[in-house]
């Protein structure tokens, strides 16, 4: 399941996004309002993304955040990884966080773990072909079909 964190983090990047054209940063508070989330929660998710390199911040008077790279460039695989850490559901099938089973006799004829291979290739494949843009290109789509 997506953590709150995580989910927090999808909302505030798209909320810069959907901001980037107007040529100003974009404030902690204004985010927090305009997507419910806790003001305190969300300084400490944006401060991270701001480390990962995702974001950039600018202080002071007219200070806020900006997206470092284009919505294109960021999916959902670089922000679930940074709040959340694995993607695969066993620690025996995940990329950048392997861990051997207890239960396992041999992992090289496990059914399960080839099962589970597949589910995370496909979760994968999915997160990283889905980035910033593509999901508020969906939205305008979406919102266009409601309209007519």
């Amino acid at each position: 399941m997506l953590s709150k964190k995580s989910k927090y983090a999808i909302n505030a990047l798209l909320y810069i996004a959907r901001h980037k054209d107007e040529d100003r940063p974009v404030l902690a508070s204004e985010i927090s309002e305009h997507e419910s989330i806790p003001h305190k929660f969300l300084e400490a998710i944006l401060l991270d993304l701001k480390n990962a390199g995702i974001l950039r911040s600018k202080r002071g008077r007219h200070g806020g955040y900006f997206l470092q790279a284009q919505p294109e460039d960021i999916n959902l695989i670089t922000i679930m990884r940074l709040f959340d850490g694995p993607i695969a559901l066993l620690p025996c099938v995940s990329l950048n966080y392997y861990g051997p089973c207890d239960e396992c006799q041999d992992e090289a004829t496990c059914g399960i773990r080839a099962v589970f291979v597949m589910i995370r290739d496909h979760t994968l494949d999915t997160l990283r072909s889905n980035n910033l843009a593509i999901i508020l290109e969906r939205e305008k789509e979406m919102k266009k079909g409601i309209k007519e």
